[in-house]
């Protein structure tokens, strides 16, 4: 099953913002998690192993904090990498979906048909009953 037919006669934007985002994405998701870990770890080797419950306790939150920056990081490079999946596709060739066929395509009407004028003319054609053919479009 091919979900993304491709339009042929279709014009493509020019790549922008979101490729250079895209690219970068890796660097910055690297980035972004090694630095504060970098940190972290500077301030665990500075502190004193044989430390009091209050520094012990605080060492505990900046690992916790740590944790929370570098979980919030990825979920951001993620948001980012997702936008710039949908930039892409949408600058991308034109696509078509499976057709809907609409009774009034071709002609108009002037006034628009109820729910229920709808449900009846879909069970009448389901059906194959005349009073599907009766009905003037």
């Amino acid at each position: 099953m091919n979900w993304l037919k491709k339009l042929s006669p279709t014009r493509r934007e020019a790549s922008g913002l979101e490729w250079t985002l895209w690219r970068k994405l890796p660097l910055i998701l690297l980035a972004g998690t090694a630095l504060p870990l970098l940190g972290l770890g500077l301030v665990h080797l500075l502190t004193d192993t044989q430390a009091s419950a209050q520094q012990a306790r605080w060492l505990q939150m900046a690992d916790y904090v740590v944790g929370g920056v570098v979980v919030f990081h990825w979920t951001m490079v993620l948001t980012v990498g997702i936008g710039c999946v949908i930039v892409m596709v949408m600058k991308g060739p034109g696509y078509v979906a499976d057709g809907y066929l609409v009774s009034h395509s071709d002609k108009p009407r002037e006034i628009s048909e109820t729910d229920e004028e709808a449900a009846m003319l879909q069970i009448s054609k389901i059906s194959g009953s005349p009073a599907a053919k009766e009905r003037p479009e």
